[in-house]
């Protein structure tokens, strides 16, 4: 996905509109620029990785041109939390699935945003097959080390004219409070993390500020 994905040439089947309405009433705006894709098996996401880190990109946007974006309008969608099933072709599953990736990769290619953002492997392993990519191992292949590296690759080879997926790395507990991988941070490198990350997503956003309708009036 060197130098983000376009989706103009896309042939796709044709979709339910009773899913398409249900995808509408999600929290945000479809045609916000900015997409969040989560497990929804971990809610806690949202609030425990996504809030901090939009907070320093908050900070730094506004230390810098005195703006702050409309967080209301970022568009917010939950994908399969077991995206395996799209594998094995005897599960009963596999059709229901393969029909949902098929429809979000409709909705993608209509709406065109410029960043969708990702949290853990699931999210990341969902999306490259929505752009007809797919890992070997699966979402196994996602570790800590490989979604670090893909988020520094995903920010070096941004490209405001494509679609722009960010990775970030996360862990969840059983009881849903979600932590960073041990192996990486821990107490206050939590948030020295937070800060790394926001910051280099708000690089980009900065440098591309004039294509972004993402700004509070």
């Amino acid at each position: 996905m060197k130098g983000g994905i376009r989706l103009s040439s896309l042939v796709l089947e044709e979709y339910s509109q009773l899913l398409v309405d249900g995808i509408k009433n999600k929290p945000g705006v479809m045609s916000s620029p900015i997409w969040l894709l989560a497990n929804p098996k971990y809610s806690a996401a949202r609030r425990h990785i996504w809030t901090p880190i939009l907070e320093e990109i908050q900070d730094k946007v506004y230390r810098k041109f005195q703006a702050r974006i409309d967080s209301e309008k970022i568009y917010i969608k939950n994908v399969a939390s077991d995206i395996g099933i799209v594998s094995n072709s005897r599960n009963c599953g596999v059709k229901e699935r393969t029909k949902e990736i098929l429809m979000f990769r409709k909705i993608v290619c209509e709406c065109q945003p410029k960043i969708i953002i990702t949290f853990g492997n699931i999210t990341y392993e969902y999306v490259r097959r929505v752009f007809e990519l797919r890992s070997e191992d699966g979402p196994q292949y996602w570790s800590s080390t490989n979604l670090g590296d893909e988020f520094e690759r995903s920010i070096a080879d941004f490209d405001i004219n494509r679609i722009n997926v960010i990775p970030i790395h996360c862990r969840v507990m059983k009881s849903g409070k979600l932590f960073e991988d041990p192996n990486y941070y821990c107490g206050s490198e939590m948030e020295n993390y937070f800060h790394d990350i926001g910051s280099k997503i708000a690089d980009r956003i900065i440098e591309n500020k004039d294509s972004l309708k993402i700004w509070i009036e």
